[in-house]
């Protein structure tokens, strides 16, 4: 035997392993890292991040602080059945083991939620609702976020994840779930993968195309050794430098592979004879040369992947003394090695391939049998290992042939991956038993459920991993199992969670139209307990579809409902839905009551989820209220008090602190709380995030931005049935059209939104919003229309004007302070849409604005005041306003509308006083409408910019008589009757 097969100094690598500790650095100092490694087969990616992590174990932080922790799992090949957080388990379980004192620092929520995967980590025991939900595995994931962070507090964490080419789905969904989420955390997580085992629809490639986006991420692929690595590496395994013809032979037959060329020289092919075909045929050139016990051990370490003393004595029926014989001289030999847990497995996984696919086909499944019967047998265990040992069992089974074993124990595996919340996986399992449920005679008795429990779990598990399309499938297939005459609890059961799957696919009102037929089904004794949820459901849709006095009904019976039978959740779940529905329909003090007490009933219970959905609603509502300061301070308190490590509650409550700071007129406040990037977000959240940005960069005047940020969610609004969404995003896209100038566009934006919110809803704050956008448009459509005299087009926008007008005064009667300011601000539009001068009315919008603490619409208001009285000719009284509107714009950041002030300005001759703030670029001037010569344009460029007759002929070289003849022929040709108004037509028309 040989003393080693590795060399015993690290080989080459150098600027791989630089580039990995540089990683590190960048995580010391608060910038995360994401390392992905990938490389053939056999060459050295698992040296190489040994290596890494021996470096870190013998250096310090420079303030003298221990070294970064390194947690280290594996992926592991489970074959048919699926071992969900392999890798993480792996990296997690020496922590628990070794009680880490940061895991009692962790909140009980977080210890409760990581309990699911580590038994024991909760000594209390307590209880968490795990009632499945799409947000289920997501609260898992935060609470090993908030794990990692409070690990990288006192030192940084290097998390190695190995062979993520075996990874299951619920490892690969929190590496793209820990990826997306680390923002300032001391962080670095290196992925390892074999690149050649990647084929063109491996699961892992959309991981790292996604992963590969990021901007932290960096890609490392590890190549073979060169001659002089190879050369270096054989010097040390062999105790003295190779001679060339021996370097060559094996540099060719191995080409660089390091692990190809140590089996080489173990199994005493030095490069001489016949070469073997494969890495695979020189490994068993070695085993061949094992004794016969050694040999059975390996055979049954490669079935079993993994296994102890004890598991290898029953599955090999050797005796004490011919086991540990063989099991010493596979570990002499190098074949075998023992980990930490005293498990025994192959040196290198690939030689536990090439050991298992060279056995018998009947070989194979005995010894499948065989580990499977020996670890039902040690059902009762640990139960750190249940989930382990419940997905093994039904591996081996399946490999084995063994149906009705494997439709039981498959059955089992997808119950214990239920149980850890890793729906992908049990989607997998329970698919698998749906195609072994036919074969096997006397079903029922051997998977111990019914089909229709089967379908239903199937199809709550796809729901939940992601394939809403497919779970709908399998619940239907589960009602048509039923009678609903005969059970109908049971199937009223079944049809509310169908109406829940379609409300996800975005049919809405079939989703109602199910769940009220559920709930007319449900017997009175309702023993699934149904009802609570399923009312709070019902009343909940009915909100975000607008149906606000449905939804105070519908609430009230789901509130006495969860409160007779219990059921925190549901009651929590009502009194944010009723709460909410009571402000919108001006109940306020009411509906803020009710949220205050869904507030209390998440602190009570530490729901970090909704604690955070209770503090925005109630932030959201102040904020419907017209109560700006309240909602502001509402939001800075929902977001102190949302953990860190619940990243997507704290990103929701975020975008709420940025919604209420934008109102508030806090504008720096409203883009620090825009992070992070959409790159990290997904769903509902992305919108949120997207409709927000755009709607500040409108406001600042960045119209590019804002336009690419509507591009981005408009297909997500598109399918969206709520209000909520469709209405801010009408506004959005109208206002952007409307100052582009592109007014049939932005007509059909609004209108669109209009269309799709109104019908039947008492949404009132989008309808009055989105309203309030169609008629300024309506007004800005108008006043084209006289400046280009084309009366049936002013008839047209007059006429859409006052439709608009009246539903903002509907939506005014039921509303509150925000819909009345509208109402004003409206009333002010619609005399700009006829005609005539506004100034009054505008000053009303203005006062309304002012009252309800609203900065950014009080100084479009006052710059529109401001217009009207130089329309009237109120010079004093423009200057005072159209200083109010500059200064309220400066003081925002919104420079588009301090432009347009100035211009106003510069056109009346109004003495603003000189403001300091960077200058605006004119736009483009449009094609010319009036028939005006160049000359003429040329006159008019100087006209609006102020200049006087004398100042046109000296700029432009003309007598100032002649100047006068130009200005006369362009006032005609424009249709106005002064320069103030012939300056006005340039500006809207951009005809300078």
């Amino acid at each position: 035997m040989r003393a080693r097969l590795t060399s015993s100094h690290f080989v080459g690598r150098v600027g791989e392993l630089a580039e990995l500790e540089l990683a590190v650095q960048e995580a010391m100092a608060g910038r995360p890292a994401l390392v992905l490694l990938g490389g053939d087969s056999g060459v050295g990616k698992t040296r190489l991040v040994g290596e890494l992590e021996r470096r870190l174990s013998l250096a310090g932080e420079p303030d003298g602080q221990a070294g970064p922790l390194v947690l280290r799992g594996d992926g592991v090949e489970q074959g048919d059945g699926e071992l969900p957080y392999a890798p993480l388990l792996s990296a997690l379980r020496p922590l628990l083991r070794q009680r880490h004192p940061t895991l009692d620092a962790l909140t009980s929520g977080s210890r409760a939620q990581l309990a699911t995967i580590l038994p024991g980590l909760d000594e209390d025991g307590r209880q968490r609702d795990q009632r499945p939900d799409p947000s289920s595995q997501l609260r898992l994931f935060e609470a090993a976020l908030e794990l990692i962070d409070c690990l990288s507090e006192s030192a940084p964490v290097v998390l190695i994840l190995e062979d993520m080419h075996w990874a299951d789905r619920s490892t690969r969904a929190f590496v793209a779930f820990l990826a997306r989420s680390l923002r300032q955390e001391r962080v670095v997580l290196v992925l390892t993968y074999r690149a050649d085992e990647l084929h063109r629809r491996h699961p892992l490639r959309p991981l790292l195309s996604e992963l590969e986006r990021l901007g932290r991420a960096r890609r490392i692929e590890l190549a073979p050794f060169d001659r002089g690595e190879l050369g270096e590496a054989l010097a040390d395994i062999l105790g003295a430098q190779p001679d060339t013809p021996l370097l060559e032979r094996l540099f060719m037959r191995s080409e660089g592979n390091p692990l190809y060329t140590e089996e080489l020289l173990a199994a005493g092919l030095d490069g001489r004879g016949a070469a073997p075909q494969s890495l695979r045929d020189a490994f068993l050139v070695r085993i061949e040369r094992l004794s016969g016990d050694a040999q059975q051990v390996a055979r049954a370490v490669a079935v079993g992947r993994t296994a102890d003393q004890p598991a290898l004595a029953a599955v090999t029926a050797l005796e004490r003394d011919r086991l540990q014989t063989g099991l010493r001289e596979a570990l002499a030999e190098q074949v075998l090695v023992t980990g930490d847990d005293e498990r025994f497995s192959f040196r290198h996984a690939l030689l536990r391939e090439a050991m298992y696919d060279d056995l018998l086909p009947g070989e194979r499944g005995e010894l499948h049998i065989a580990f499977a019967a020996y670890l039902e047998q040690r059902h009762g265990g640990a139960a750190e290992g249940e989930l382990e040992r419940s997905a093994a069992v039904a591996s081996h089974y399946a490999a084995a042939g063994d149906q009705p074993a494997a439709l039981r124990s498959t059955i089992a595996a997808a119950l214990a991956a239920e149980r850890v919340l890793a729906y992908g996986e049990a989607a997998d399992l329970t698919e698998r038993a749906l195609e072994l449920w036919p074969r096997v005679p006397e079903v029922e008795r051997v998977a111990g459920i019914d089909y229709v429990e089967l379908l239903g779990r199937a199809a709550r598990a796809h729901s939940i991993g992601g394939d809403r399309t497919r779970g709908e499938v399998l619940l239907n297939q589960a009602l048509s199992q039923l009678d609903p005459e005969r059970e109908p609890a049971r199937y009223a059961a079944l049809l509310a969670r169908l109406s829940r799957m379609i409300w996800s696919l975005n049919r809405g009102a079939e989703a109602v139209q199910t769940a009220e037929r559920a709930l007319a089904m449900l017997p009175d004794e309702d023993p699934g307990g149904v009802r609570p949820l399923l009312l709070a459901w019902l009343a909940r849709t009915r909100f975000l579809r607008g149906r606000f006095r449905q939804t105070v009904v519908d609430g009230q019976v789901a509130l006495d409902a969860a409160v007779q039978a219990g059921d925190r959740l549901a009651e929590t779940e009502v009194l944010n839905t009723l709460g909410m529905a009571r402000v919108a329909l001006g109940d306020v003090e009411a509906g803020v009551g009710l949220l205050r007490r869904a507030v209390e009933i998440a602190r009570e219970d530490d729901d970090a989820d909704s604690l955070a959905t209770a503090y925005s609603n109630l932030a959201d509502m102040f904020s419907v209220a017209g109560r700006t300061d309240e909602a502001l301070a509402t939001a800075v308190e929902g977001m102190k008090s949302t953990p860190r490590h619940h990243s997507r509650s704290r990103d929701w409550m975020r975008l709420t602190l940025s919604e209420m700071a934008f109102e508030a007129g806090d504008w720096d406040a409203a883009r620090r709380n825009l992070s992070p990037a959409p790159s990290a977000l997904v769903g509902i959240v992305l919108m949120f995030r997207e409709l927000r940005e755009a709607d500040l960069a409108l406001g600042v005047g960045d119209e590019d931005v804002a336009a690419r940020c509507l591009e981005s969610v408009a297909e997500l609004v598109s399918v969206s049935a709520e209000p909520q969404w469709i209405g801010l995003f009408g506004a959005l896209e109208g206002e952007l059209r409307a100052r582009r100038r592109e007014l049939d566009r932005a007509r059909a934006a609004v209108e669109d939104a209009l269309d799709r919110i109104e019908l039947c809803t008492d949404d009132v704050m989008r309808i009055s919003r989105v309203s309030a956008v169609a008629l300024r448009v309506e007004a800005d459509r108008a006043q084209r229309a006289r400046d280009l005299r084309a009366p049936a087009d002013r008839r047209d926008a007059l006429a859409r004007a006052r439709m608009h007008f009246d539903r903002l005064g509907a939506a005014a009667e039921e509303g509150g302070p925000v819909e009345r300011a509208r109402l004003a601000q409206g009333r002010a539009e619609l005399a700009r849409a006829r005609g005539r001068n506004a100034d009054k009315e505008w000053a009303n919008a203005a006062s309304a604005w002012e009252a309800i603490k609203r900065p950014y619409p009080l100084a479009m208001a006052r710059w529109r005041e401001a217009e009207a009285h130089v329309g009237a000719g109120h010079r004093a009284a423009a200057v005072v306003a159209a200083r109010q509107a500059l200064e309220g714009a400066q003081s925002l950041g919104a420079s588009w509308l301090v432009e347009e002030v100035r211009a106003l300005a510069e056109r009346a001759r109004l003495k603003l006083g000189s403001p300091q703030s960077p200058d605006m670029a004119r736009p483009e001037a449009a094609e010319d409408p009036f028939g005006l010569t160049p000359r003429e344009r040329q006159v008019l460029a100087l006209l609006a910019d102020g200049a006087t007759n004398r100042q046109i002929g000296a700029a432009l070289f003309m007598a100032e008589k002649t100047a006068s003849v130009h200005v006369s022929r362009i006032l005609a040709k424009l249709g106005v009757s002064s320069r103030t108004q012939a300056a006005a037509v340039v500006h809207r028309l951009h005809l300078a």
